[in-house]
């Protein structure tokens, strides 16, 4: 009999809660191998009322009741004070009992960060977790951290970030040796602020054993020029933000190019199925896994709706599937002997 894997779920997490997830775990659920199955945490009463609604989902999923729930407004630190008891809180501590083998949560990203940290620890002596992104390319997907669980990052924090993301993009995406840069304001060696100059001289020198391809900058991030993408969580927000925003305005002023007249109207319904394909292939990542943990989180768009969050489902699902874990810990074990081999080449070559 095969194994089953659980997913533990905040289900009161995000701007609409059970309304949304219910439905939402209902529809992946019945698309994944029946070995899949869920945790749901929150209010027993509301989400037993709604899985009622779903046929079939009773006999897959499991409600754990939490009290409380986090509010999308919580600062980080507020979160950790009260976060015992809360719906998020449980689905997190679930994967480090070993109940199950990813966490999911549509709630406060500042809150699942810091509750993630203190109840799983980092991997390999990590500093702290980054947020990554997959977007699409015309070459399949590029790797994009952090997109927005750390503001200000030194350059050992980008170091960190292009080893996770080099191991992710392996495991994910199946590349053998994945193509790594850091984000910049121009590809020449002299610009940017002094962290991201920094973390490229390091990589530079090699003894971290990446494909290290120097920088990129914005208009390189869909253009497929590397696998993975690094740079700090402010700009990889504000970058991963704008896309979406510019994704929904084309999707928009097609749809209203489309259905001007009449003409437009009976052609955009003959296209209907190529046009689907291209919205699908704009729309933004529905889950970002938050690296560098002992153990596999992801965070779901606090807004997303009932397919955006069924997607995030069944990543969940595929990346438990995975050894993304085992492989990113094996290799950010050489990050500290790494760094300071480097240190001491730099400090020696006067670079």
């Amino acid at each position: 009999m095969t194994e089953p894997l659980v997913i533990s779920i905040d289900a009161m997490g995000g701007d609409h809660g059970p309304s949304v997830v219910i439905p939402a775990v209902a529809q992946a659920l019945a698309t994944l191998p029946s070995n899949v199955r869920v945790l749901l945490h929150g209010d027993e009463t509301v989400l037993n009322a709604e899985i009622a609604r779903c046929r079939g989902l009773a006999e897959r999923a499991e409600v754990r009741h939490a009290e409380r729930v986090i509010g999308m407004d919580e600062k980080p630190a507020q979160a950790l004070r009260r976060g015992k008891g809360t719906s998020m809180w449980h689905a997190v501590e679930a994967l480090r009992e070993g109940r199950a083998s990813a966490a999911l949560s549509a709630g406060n990203t500042g809150a699942l960060m810091a509750i993630s940290k203190l109840i799983l620890r980092m991997s390999a002596d990590l500093d702290r977790p980054a947020l990554v992104a997959s977007l699409p390319t015309p070459r399949g997907f590029t790797t994009f951290l952090d997109v927005g669980a750390n503001v200000d990052c030194d350059a050992e924090r980008l170091i960190e970030f292009a080893i996770m993301g080099e191991a992710f993009h392996r495991a994910a995406h199946g590349v053998s040796r994945p193509t790594v840069a850091l984000l910049n304001v121009g590809s020449e060696e002299m610009k940017g602020h002094e962290e991201v100059r920094e973390a490229n001289r390091i990589l530079r020198l090699g003894a971290l054993d990446l494909d290290y391809r120097g920088f990129v900058e914005g208009d390189d991030l869909t253009g497929g020029v590397v696998d993975v993408v690094v740079t700090d969580g402010f700009t990889g927000n504000v970058a991963l933000k704008a896309m979406e925003g510019a994704a929904r305005f084309i999707t928009e002023e097609l749809k209203a190019a489309l259905t001007s007249n009449l003409s437009g109207t009976l052609g955009a319904a003959l296209a209907k199925p190529s046009l689907r394909r291209f919205r699908d292939r704009l729309s933004p990542p529905p889950a970002a896994p938050l690296l560098g943990l002992n153990g596999l989180v992801l965070k779901c768009h606090g807004g997303a709706g009932q397919a955006d969050y069924a997607h995030a489902v069944r990543v969940a699902a595929d990346l438990a599937r995975s050894d993304i874990s085992s492989e990113i810990e094996q290799n950010m074990r050489r990050l500290p002997s790494a760094l300071a081999e480097q240190g001491g080449q730099a400090a020696e070559g006067g670079v």
